[in-house]
């Protein structure tokens, strides 16, 4: 018989460590009695809106995590097929193409840009970041739309 913490035996945490790193899922968390043991992996935790804590049967589906590499896949594959240079995502959070809703946008698809032009902000953590262009060219193509979620590394914008 293994040893315990609590209501959950070393054995199970070993094989829910196992489960994450086979599934490269965020975390996983079980409850027994009046224990609870979260494990967690190396990837981010869900996306906003996902509940924290899932039954282990759903996470080990995971069919939300497999639609959204998916999406990532197809966007990276798009900024591929357009020659150019693409500016990504320096951090995760939330795309704005403008300063403000009654604000124009900081680029549009067509306009020329400067190195250290301010081309979008990304809100992470109630944080407004200016994310400025390496690049001197024309904006190509504009691969988000605002207000939508980004992740690190994501493209979000190609610059000819």
């Amino acid at each position: 018989m293994s040893e315990k913490i609590y209501d959950i035996s070393l054995d199970t945490i070993s094989r829910l460590a196992d489960i994450v790193n086979e599934k490269e899922l965020g975390e996983i968390t079980i409850t027994a009695g009046n224990s609870s043991v979260t494990v967690k992996g190396k990837k981010c935790p869900p996306p906003v809106g996902m509940p924290a804590a899932v039954p282990a049967a759903a996470v080990l589906a995971a069919p939300a995590q497999t639609v959204q590499t998916a999406q990532t896949a197809q966007t990276a594959q798009s900024a591929n097929a357009v020659s150019g240079n693409v500016v990504k995502s320096p951090i995760v959070g939330t795309f704005y193409a403008a300063s403000a809703p009654d604000k124009p946008p900081f680029v549009t698809v067509g306009q020329q840009v400067k190195k250290g032009d301010v081309i979008m902000i990304i809100e992470s953590m109630k944080l407004m970041n200016e994310v400025q262009s390496e690049f001197d060219g024309t904006v190509a193509e504009i691969l988000v739309k605002n207000g939508e979620a980004v992740e690190f590394d994501q493209p979000i914008m190609i610059i000819k």
